[in-house]
C-alpha cells in the first residue's frame, strides 16, 4: 500500500458512500485509476468491505461513560460476566495496566448512569472505580466539522 492508498482508504472512512468522481477530484486522480485501486485494494484485503452506520448505532444513548474497574483476586471472567448482565453495559473489556476492566457505559439519563455506577461499584469483587464521562467523540469515517451525531 502506498501514500495514494492510504488517502484514499481516509477518505472512504469519512464517506463510505464518495462517488467516485467525488474520490477522484480529493485525491487528483482519475476515475479510472480510483475505481482500479478500490479494486485492488478489496482484492488484497485491505478493504474489508462497507458499511452502513444508522442513527440508532450512533446514538444508542446520550449519556456515555468510560468506567475502569479494579478487581480483587481472580474473579475477572464472574464479574465481566456480570457486568456484561447490565442493560447499560455498552461493552466490557479486560485491560492490562493499572485497572483490571474498562466498561462502556450508555445510559438515557445523568441519574441513570449515577445508579449503574453505585450498582458496579457493589458487585461483589469491585474493589475501586474511576469513571470519565464521554462528552464528544471522533470517529474515523466521520468529515471533519461535523460533530458525531452521539455526542452529548
Amino acid at each position: 500500500m502506498d501514500d495514494t492508498d492510504l488517502r484514499l482508504i481516509a477518505e472512504l472512512r469519512r464517506d463510505g458512500r464518495a462517488a467516485l468522481s467525488d474520490l477522484a477530484a480529493r485525491l487528483g486522480l482519475s476515475r479510472a485509476t480510483v475505481r482500479a485501486r478500490m479494486e485492488r485494494l478489496a482484492t488484497a484485503g485491505e478493504i474489508a468491505g462497507f458499511t452502513v452506520l444508522t442513527r440508532a448505532d450512533a446514538s444508542p444513548a446520550p449519556v456515555r461513560a468510560l468506567m475502569m474497574v479494579g478487581i480483587e483476586g481472580r474473579g475477572a471472567e464472574r464479574i465481566m460476566a456480570r457486568l456484561t448482565g447490565f442493560p447499560q453495559a455498552v461493552a466490557v473489556h479486560s485491560t492490562a495496566g493499572r485497572w483490571d476492566l474498562v466498561v462502556e457505559l450508555g445510559a438515557q439519563t445523568l441519574a441513570e448512569l449515577d445508579e449503574t455506577i453505585f450498582r458496579i461499584r457493589e458487585v461483589e469483587g469491585v474493589m475501586t472505580s474511576e469513571t470519565n464521562l464521554l462528552m464528544s467523540t471522533r470517529r474515523a469515517g466521520r468529515r471533519q466539522g461535523r460533530p458525531d451525531q452521539s455526542s452529548s
